[in-house]
């Protein structure tokens, strides 16, 4: 496993179809995160941090997956998330199949309202 030190660095190295579906899914998560937003690598993975961890995404061998940060969001969605296969902290997706953008984007700002809550 590589130590990638920015999200470029990450993208550069992973095969397609997975990378392009991970760049609609980043460019997806900043337009809907708050300007102040920042991208890091967290565990490896590109991340997005916003009064704490906001949300991250990885490529894997046979799938992409979302992590919301969140195992309650990914409760409270589970009608929405149905036809992903989810976990605890995570949502799989096949690479070439990412979730829509509008729920890309309202899991972002689920995520976003959860941490501002926090940080009151």
């Amino acid at each position: 496993m590589h130590r990638h030190n920015t999200v470029e660095e990450y993208l550069a190295v992973v095969p397609e179809p997975a990378r392009t579906t991970l760049e609609k899914v980043r460019a997806t998560i900043r337009a809907a995160a708050p300007a102040e937003a920042t991208e890091v690598i967290s565990y490896g993975m590109p991340a997005f941090r916003y009064k704490g961890a906001l949300i991250a995404y990885a490529a894997f061998k046979d799938h992409c997956s979302l992590f919301p940060m969140s195992a309650a969001l990914i409760a409270q969605m589970s009608v929405e998330l149905a036809k992903f296969s989810t976990a605890k902290g995570t949502i799989r997706f096949p690479s070439d199949k990412p979730p829509s953008a509008a729920l890309i984007r309202k899991i972002v700002k689920a995520r976003v309202a959860q941490n501002e809550a926090k940080k009151k």
